[in-house]
């Protein structure tokens, strides 16, 4: 004798089907959301990046031209770039090398250019002055960085220096570029992502 059937209970008066739990969009969409979160933050930096980094030598550069400083800064003249002044004291081009020994010795590719300078923090907290901050361009707008050995090797300091506000340092900073080219302009900066500020080297 078979089993009998069963049948299901009729719904209760009332009674309203539960649908399952729908998944929001961004659950059902995990790689998508993933990439819209990175794609956002790359333009948060960016921007932030961009912003800071603007100022009137940069934007010399960009547009392929020699850069320029206005005619009244010179050497032994205050610039300011954010929270420090700078004042250049004098350039010196053509020295082959640096430092005090033959252990203690660093040779230029071509050519070292020394640039001495006394920096002032101007604001109201501590600042670190970054030497490798601080740009060369020649009177073709070519821009060169810091040789951070022969600067260490000269100063016998370090890459970066605290500096408290009121107080200043002389630093002097080295240059490693072709023999033969001329130092025109010094980019002077408080960070390296700072604008900066230019001054005449000729």
């Amino acid at each position: 004798m078979s089993a009998p059937q069963q049948y299901p209970h009729p719904p209760q008066p009332g009674y309203v089907p539960q649908e399952p739990p729908r998944k929001s969009w961004f659950a059902r969409h995990k790689v998508l959301t993933s990439l819209g979160v990175v794609a956002v933050a790359i333009i948060a930096i960016t921007a932030a990046t961009s912003g800071s980094g603007d100022g009137p030598a940069q934007e010399a550069r960009e547009a392929g031209a020699a850069v320029e400083a206005p005619s009244d800064v010179r050497i032994g003249t205050p610039v300011r770039d954010g929270k420090f002044e700078f004042v250049v004291h004098g350039v010196e081009a053509g020295v082959p090398s640096v430092g005090t020994n033959e252990y203690l010795t660093e040779r230029a590719q071509g050519q070292f250019v020394l640039v001495r300078m006394t920096v002032r923090n101007i604001g109201d907290r501590e600042q670190s002055f970054t030497t490798s901050a601080q740009k060369l361009v020649d009177a073709q707008g070519r821009q060169y960085s810091v040789d951070d050995m022969a600067t260490m090797t000269l100063d016998s300091g370090t890459p970066f220096e605290q500096i408290n506000p009121g107080n200043s340092i002389d630093a002097a900073i080295v240059f490693d570029v072709p023999a033969g080219v001329a130092p025109a302009v010094l980019e002077v900066h408080d960070s390296v992502f700072s604008g900066g500020e230019s001054v005449l080297l000729q």
